[in-house]
């Protein structure tokens, strides 16, 4: 059996991957397509694969994403082939919500004018700061990133309200609503957090009615994907002061061109996609993959974290 990676793990971690599994055949290419004819097993990103080099991989069975996103893979082509598609999903749940957290500590505590101030030699008292305490945060997405946000705002006496497609029950969450609930809720909370995967049902699924009736203090974080509201619509609502700060992680086009609005906006934190980085995010990774390929060689053609792409998550 052959195992293609496209990017390359540490020396040490290709190592244990070949010590623990002799039987396999592991070659490890950054973004390299010379081994898709013959691969059993493909380890990616996820944006390295177009609609040709699925159609090159001609024995190729499983595809395993590291990382949670999968919608700029060639998802008609894989589905045409019947290929397995698994992800990460959880592995980025510590350092996104670390990431969360720390940015919103810091605009409730004045961090930013903090630093301003030192940079120019002020003594400045006059910060603004305001508690997370006692606050309320809509979560948009409680999956195992949103839960484990939940979870830590709470500890800091947050009440948190998760919203998802049905409105069921989520961990960590002590109200919930669906999708379609979501307009009647935001005028009442102060802080809206985002950590929806890109589908089409979340494409564009913020409006400008859904930033009109958010508080004029509200704090809208968006560490999922992008194109879940035009950047149009955010610009507009963050001009018209319909919201007092956006902190954004992802964008619609990445990077983020030079001369955008929102690198000089006062009331925008610019994030280059990097709130899931951290030193063991490969290890990580490679965990799942590990587990995930034992089951495979034992004839369970059903690793954990399955993707439906044609849902797309």
């Amino acid at each position: 059996m052959e195992v293609f990676f496209t990017f390359i793990p540490k020396e040490h971690q290709q190592q244990q991957l070949i010590a623990e599994f002799p039987d396999v055949e592991f070659y490890f290419e950054y973004k390299g397509k010379s081994r898709l004819p013959t691969a059993d097993i493909v380890v990616t990103f996820g944006e390295d694969l177009s609609d040709e080099d699925i159609q090159q991989a001609k024995k190729l069975k499983w595809i395993m994403v590291a990382s949670a996103g999968v919608e700029k893979m060639p998802h008609a082509a894989i589905l045409e082939k019947g290929i397995v598609v698994s992800n990460v999903r959880g592995i980025h749940k510590t350092p996104m919500t670390e990431s969360v957290l720390a940015h919103l500590l810091a605009l409730k505590r004045s961090l930013p004018f903090i630093y301003e101030q030192q940079r120019k030699e002020e003594w400045s008292r006059k910060s603004g700061s305001t508690e997370l305490s006692g606050s309320t945060a809509l979560i948009i997405g409680p999956g195992a990133i949103g839960a484990e946000i939940g979870r830590l705002l709470q500890a800091f006496g947050v009440h948190t309200i998760g919203c998802n497609r049905s409105g069921k029950s989520a961990d960590t969450m002590e109200e919930m609503v669906a999708f379609g609930q979501l307009i009647d809720v935001l005028p009442k909370v102060d802080v809206v957090i985002s950590v929806l995967p890109s589908t089409k049902e979340t494409k564009h699924m913020l409006t400008a009615e859904h930033f009109q009736a958010m508080k004029n203090e509200a704090i809208f974080m968006n560490f999922g994907r992008g194109d879940l509201v035009e950047e149009k619509v955010l610009i507009e609502a963050l001009e018209k002061e319909e919201i007092a700060y956006a902190v954004l992680d992802v964008f619609e086009q990445e990077p983020l061109p030079k001369g955008h609005p929102f690198w000089s906006m006062p009331n925008v934190v610019v994030s280059p996609h990097v709130s899931s980085h951290s030193e063991k995010y490969v290890e990580r990774a490679l965990e799942v993959f590990v587990a995930n390929l034992k089951k495979w060689l034992a004839e369970d053609p059903h690793p954990s974290n399955l993707v439906n792409m044609e849902r797309g998550y």
